[in-house]
């Protein structure tokens, strides 16, 4: 036998067997932090579209004024307009974030209205994932073997 078929090349019997020290590229680990709300995130895309076009603008605007191109001035203009709609874009996300904070988020009164009614709905949640482990635990043992009842 020769080394290509020990070691398990294309078409032979060791190409169904896997390395003994296979690695995965990467192992998924769960996220520090929630993701942003979709309005903020959807803020906070434009407002990074927005200051990006305005940096190439003010780029663009500075590399002309040096050539002494006569495109130079109508660039500058253009930058400083992009320079306060960039501000507004930041200003958005700012503004966005607090309005969907104020709107779903939690009052920090102990007795809030919002706190309780989260409360209940994980404790449903929960009680829903349970029942759904038990139904599962039940279809993979498969009624097999079990009493019909304790």
């Amino acid at each position: 036998m020769g080394t290509a078929q020990r070691r398990g090349t294309p078409g032979t019997d060791g190409e169904r067997q896997e390395a003994p020290n296979h690695r995965p590229l990467w192992v998924e680990e769960p996220a520090r932090r929630r993701r942003l709300p979709d309005p903020v995130r959807t803020a906070a895309v434009r407002a990074v579209l927005i200051i990006a076009v305005t940096l190439i603008q003010a780029v663009i605007a500075f590399l002309c004024t040096m050539a002494g191109s006569w495109l130079a001035f109508p660039m500058v203009l253009s930058s400083v307009a992009s320079t306060v709609v960039a501000t507004w874009g930041a200003l958005d996300v700012w503004v966005t974030r607090q309005v969907w904070k104020q709107r779903h988020g939690v009052v920090s009164a102990p007795s809030s209205t919002a706190r309780s009614l989260r409360r209940e709905r994980r404790a449903a949640r929960r009680r829903a994932r349970a029942a759904q482990r038990a139904q599962q635990r039940i279809r993979r043992q498969g009624g097999t073997g079990q009493l019909s009842h304790p």
